[in-house]
């Protein structure tokens, strides 16, 4: 076997090698970009539970701040809060 022919199967070979470390990169590259949406995923559901929680809490403090004879129906403030009054 003469030197270039040597050369080339090497060449395959690191080739075949540089492949293989590739697909095993991208298999732990989507797993960590799987684990990180799920975080990310988890994050946004308790941010929005606890911003449900404020609103919730803001609006009871808001409403027994009211005397009962100002307090508006539910229709005014629904229409009023569609913007239509």
């Amino acid at each position: 076997m003469n030197p270039l022919q040597s050369r080339k199967r090497l060449l395959l070979a690191e080739s075949e090698l540089n492949r293989l470390q590739l697909a095993g990169d991208m298999a732990a590259l989507k797993a960590d970009v799987r684990a990180l949406t799920s975080r990310a995923r988890s994050i946004a559901v308790i941010a929005s539970a606890a911003a449900v929680l404020v609103a919730g809490l803001s609006a009871f403090r808001h409403a027994t701040k009211r005397a009962p004879a100002t307090q508006p129906s539910c229709l005014q403030t629904i229409l009023k809060g569609a913007g239509l009054i």
